[in-house]
Parts: structure tokens; C-alpha cells; sequence
């Protein structure tokens, strides 16, 4: 499977971004300069596109055709926008179930946690514009097709999110070991989100300050921390248990 579909060309990309084309990532030469690549430069801050900066062989070995310095990848989904999504979930009588992605880097773990999201019933997954997992191929596969059955969010910020949710009375618990209380200590039965942070580093503190709760996962081996996929699925399955 094709991780996703390519344009490469700066003119090009720059025409798929006008025409409303939903692009993931853009990868640029790094030390590449010019008129038309400055012009690229703005229209993917304008539009808070997720960059980054590569040397030429790493842009050689996603196309064969001239990049010209930049080649981007579109998403296979289309985005939902947040606000209407909950307002969908919340007028459909529904106890609303949300899952808050800080930043999560593997497509692997991405795409499991769709999987796992779509069995337990979770009404969609908000990630952020920058720094996370994109949606491709990988993502597909992994997530056996769930990615399009889930709704999915991009936002500017989590923390927006996370403010727009408990401003909608949901309340915003994070999966962390920072905390004395297990996910068994927590209720999960009433109009709730769940946010997972990433792979090295976890939520970002700034966002635990401002949730609503807070539990973990007991552990009773040596090793510290499980695999976010795994902790996120029996977080899932915890809201599914007291929820029947």
C-alpha cells in the first residue's frame, strides 16, 4: 500500500493548498532558497501545515519526479471540525467519549489506537495540527480501515481543545502516572475525554494542569510505563466496563 498520495513541486503544492486540498506534511530542502519557496514558507505558517526541513536525498527517495525542494503528502481523510462534531454528539442523547492525542509521533500506535477506539465506541479523536503521527498508509493498515469510521479533529492546540471540551460540560481526564489514583478510582460514566500523551514525554505539563482528572495504570512489574496503544485500550475498555 502507497503511504499516501504526493504532489511534489513548489508551484504545485502551492496551487493544492489554495484549491482547499487537505495536506498533511510538507517536506522542504533545507538551505533551499528563492522567491517561490519563501512564498511556499508563508502559506504553510498561514495555514499551520506540519513541515519540516530535510536534506535532499531524504526528498530524492520519496519521488522520482522534480521535487524542486518540497514535496507534500494529502491526507487520505478528510478532518472534522471540532466544534460541530461534539455539538452532533451531544444533540444525538449520547454519553459523549473523546480521545485527545498530545502529540502522539508513531503512525503504528496512531493506528492502533483508532482500531481500539472504533470497537469501544469513541466518538472522535482530536490530534494536533503540529508534531504528531499523520494519517497515511501506515495509519490505514495498522488501524484496519478505521480511520475512516472515526472522526478525527485537527486542532491548532490541545490545550484548545481540552478547554472547548469542558467548556461543552465534558470533563478531561489524562491518562498519567503522575497521580495517586488508578483509572478504577475515576469515573468514567458521565459525558468524558481522555487524553493520551506521546511515546517519550508524555502530556505536556501545561496541559495537566488544566484537566478536569487524572489516573494511571497500576504496575506491577518492573518495567515503568506500557505502550501507549496498549494503556490507551485498557483505558477504553475501562469507560466500556462502567459504562454497561
Amino acid at each position: 500500500m502507497e503511504n499516501q498520495t504526493q504532489i511534489f513541486g513548489i508551484r504545485a503544492i502551492i496551487e493544492a493548498i489554495n484549491s482547499g486540498e487537505t495536506i498533511d506534511k510538507v517536506f522542504l530542502q533545507k538551505g533551499l532558497r528563492g522567491e517561490l519557496f519563501t512564498e511556499l514558507e508563508s502559506i504553510l505558517r498561514q495555514h499551520a501545515i506540519n513541515s519540516s526541513y530535510v536534506p535532499v536525498e531524504k526528498l530524492n527517495r520519496l519521488t522520482k519526479g522534480n521535487h524542486q525542494g518540497a514535496v507534500a503528502q494529502i491526507s487520505p481523510i478528510e478532518f472534522y471540525d471540532l466544534e460541530n462534531l461534539v455539538l452532533s454528539v451531544m444533540e444525538s442523547g449520547k454519553t459523549p467519549l473523546f480521545l485527545l492525542l498530545d502529540q502522539l509521533s508513531d503512525v503504528r500506535n496512531f493506528g492502533a489506537i483508532v482500531r481500539t477506539a472504533e470497537c469501544t465506541g469513541v466518538h472522535g479523536i482530536i490530534i494536533q495540527k503540529k508534531g504528531g503521527a499523520p494519517v497515511n498508509g501506515d495509519t490505514i493498515k495498522t488501524s484496519a480501515g478505521a480511520v475512516f469510521k472515526v472522526p478525527i479533529c485537527k486542532v491548532d492546540h490541545i490545550k484548545d481543545a481540552v478547554f472547548y471540551m469542558q467548556a461543552s460540560g465534558i470533563k478531561v481526564i489524562a491518562a498519567t502516572e503522575k497521580t495517586e489514583n488508578t483509572l478504577y478510582d475515576v469515573s468514567f460514566t458521565e459525558p468524558c475525554a481522555i487524553i493520551m500523551g506521546s511515546e517519550g514525554r508524555g502530556i505536556n505539563p501545561s496541559i495537566l494542569k488544566v484537566v478536569n482528572d487524572k489516573a494511571k495504570l497500576p504496575l506491577l512489574g518492573e518495567i515503568e510505563s506500557l505502550n501507549v496503544s496498549v494503556a490507551c485500550g485498557a483505558f477504553l475498555y475501562e469507560v466500556l466496563r462502567q459504562r454497561r
